[in-house]
């Protein structure tokens, strides 16, 4: 088995990723508001 140091791993790719995941998701969430407030002032 390969010597492993705890803390040593380079997660900057992770790190990216995850910022990314969480700016679209933030993007989806207020894209959904919004369609769901536009919907209830036209047909509400």
């Amino acid at each position: 088995m390969a010597d492993h140091e705890h803390g040593t791993m380079n997660t900057e790719v992770q790190e990216k990723t995850y910022a990314g995941f969480l700016k679209a998701s933030t993007y989806v969430a207020a894209a959904s508001i919004s369609v769901i407030v536009l919907a209830l002032m036209f047909f509400g």
